[in-house]
């Protein structure tokens, strides 16, 4: 085996643990997330009690127009974020079907060290966390859409026996579609990082860990983490046990 065989095996490797390093800290960072230590919760388990407290003032609450328009809001954001990533995927196809172009501009940034399919392979990776996201915001964009028809179906008196009940199984569908919007984002956030692939696998390295940098920060360690901690509502809430309404018979055709 002769010095630039091994040299260009020594690359192959280093590539190999810095993609690792990529996935790793992705899982890392959503496991930590979504089920942080007990002493210290992330942002996005706090938000979930405010989700649950919405959907407990919701029930009691004469005129509904204020929850529809904020649920409408929430659902544009996801409507947006998924014709990024759409506009991305279809981006990064281009870019990978154009293979003389892109390594012309590699070769206008001098970066050196990737031969043959090297740029279209770094790319892939990329293309792998948009469309991760995009199928993240498409699916919490419909479950944002099940949460508006199961608040539509809270009864409009507070004291009905199915009011609560379907007040929470509408947070819980709140809950899972924010889960999946917050999964969308960190995709996003991933997919930025692993552009740095481009300059190396040092460069991914260093860019993978400035993205687990600011992410763990925002969930763990930021200012709007310590203004929602000033006041949270209770960890769960008691939803009153009672017989399901009989549902009434469909009229023939």
């Amino acid at each position: 085996m002769t010095l630039e065989m091994l040299w260009n095996a020594r690359l192959a490797l280093t590539d190999l643990i810095a993609v690792g390093l990529l996935f790793a800290a992705w899982l890392l960072v959503g496991w930590l997330t979504e089920s942080p230590p007990a002493g210290r919760p992330s942002v996005s388990v706090l938000m979930t009690r405010f989700r649950r407290e919405w959907m407990r003032q919701f029930v009691g609450r004469d005129n509904r127009i204020f929850d529809g328009n904020i649920l409408a809001s929430l659902r544009e954001g996801t409507a947006f974020f998924a014709s990024a990533c759409m506009i991305a995927t279809g981006g990064l196809l281009a870019l990978i079907g154009n293979g003389e172009r892109l390594r012309g501009i590699v070769r206008d940034l001098d970066i050196d060290g990737i031969a043959g399919t090297g740029y279209e392979m770094r790319l892939l990776v990329t293309m792998f966390f948009v469309v991760n996201a995009f199928l993240k915001f498409v699916w919490a964009h419909r479950l944002f859409g099940y949460c508006a028809v199961t608040m539509a179906s809270v009864p409009n008196l507070p004291d009905d026996p199915v009011a609560m009940q379907r007040a929470m199984q509408a947070a819980d569908l709140n809950i899972t579609a924010a889960r999946n919007f917050n999964a969308g984002l960190r995709s996003v956030y991933f997919a930025l990082g692993s552009l740095t692939w481009l300059a190396g696998p040092w460069g991914l390295v260093a860019g993978t860990g400035v993205v687990l940098f600011v992410t763990l920060r925002r969930e763990f360690a930021s200012t709007s983490r310590q203004v929602i901690l000033r006041s949270l509502p209770p960890p769960s809430i008691s939803v009153p046990v009672g017989r399901p309404a009989p549902e009434r018979p469909h009229p023939g055709p």
